[in-house]
């Protein structure tokens, strides 16, 4: 029987490359399975658990996480639920370090982006990263060193590919001259199209987009939204259209929607199965 995602389609992360890997091309965030304020431990263990494996149950097997979601939690709640990984690629962040709940501040030492790596792979109990993404390129540093010891680090085979986080067209270009880029994260969704500049050239290049905060804020998916109209006529969710809708606008698009919860999981990965017609497609892009 098909995965429940796989009408999604799929994707392959580093088609230009002599490495590439297929996966499907709705995943799961994994920043939701810790604790308030992406900070410590989940409220319920178990069912964090529950939430990672019910995913690949349904077909995903592709997760997205970061050293700094916990810190170190979610690496840790994957390891626990999902090693050994098989087909599933986990791709993993660093370069963001944690000072308490909701609070982030980059560091883009080399020396600590190698630790962040080492870290991870030994978290994650593996030789080599599939997908490893600088979370954010540090201001403070040279980006040439950043990119530098990240392309080191593929060269001594500790990742095998390599993506950016919130970046635009000129930084990845400039990384580009280092390394290959397979993927690049950036906030995007259908109430926001900042990046639509990137989307559109990584459209053209074959680069995984992948859109973090896939569902916007609450207000974008409620029952009474601006998307709730089209899915009371199409018979799914006002979360299924944000998710159809990503998919639906480049074949580069990889959302990875993030949840604590089994049930909203379930709904999420339905996103994979709606069409929206010409008329919703339409009224999604008035929204932007």
């Amino acid at each position: 029987m098909p995965a429940p995602i796989a009408a999604g389609g799929t994707f392959t992360l580093g088609s230009t490359t002599d490495d590439p890997i297929a996966i499907y091309r709705l995943g799961f965030g994994a920043m939701r399975v810790t604790g308030a304020g992406i900070w410590g431990n989940p409220p319920d263990h178990d069912v964090a658990i529950n939430v990672l494996r019910r995913a690949v149950e349904l077909g995903v097997d592709f997760i997205d996480t970061a050293d700094s979601y916990g810190p170190y939690v979610s690496e840790d709640l994957i390891r626990e639920a999902l090693y050994p990984y098989g087909d599933v690629l986990i791709a993993t962040k660093g370069a963001l370090t944690r000072q308490g709940p909701d609070r982030w501040e980059v560091v883009g030492n080399p020396a600590y982006l190698r630790q962040c790596v080492q870290m991870s792979l030994r978290r994650l109990g593996i030789e080599r990263i599939d997908l490893w993404q600088l979370h954010r390129i540090d201001p403070n540093v040279p980006a040439a060193d950043q990119f530098g010891v990240i392309k080191e680090m593929q060269d001594e085979g500790l990742i095998r590919h390599i993506g950016l986080s919130e970046v635009s067209v000129a930084d990845l270009k400039s990384a580009q001259q280092v390394f290959n880029v397979v993927s690049v994260q950036n906030l995007y969704h259908a109430g926001n199209r900042a990046s639509e500049e990137l989307l559109d050239h990584c459209t053209a290049n074959q680069i995984g987009f992948i859109p973090w905060f896939p569902l916007g804020n609450r207000e974008l998916v409620a029952a009474d939204g601006p998307l709730a109209g089209i899915a009371a006529r199409l018979g799914c969710t006002p979360a299924q259209v944000a998710l159809a809708w990503l998919l639906q606008h480049s074949p580069v698009m990889l959302p990875i929607p993030g949840t604590g919860s089994i049930a909203h999981l379930e709904e999420n990965c339905g996103g994979a199965s709606v069409q929206l017609d010409e008329l919703a497609i339409r009224e999604i892009k008035n929204l932007g």
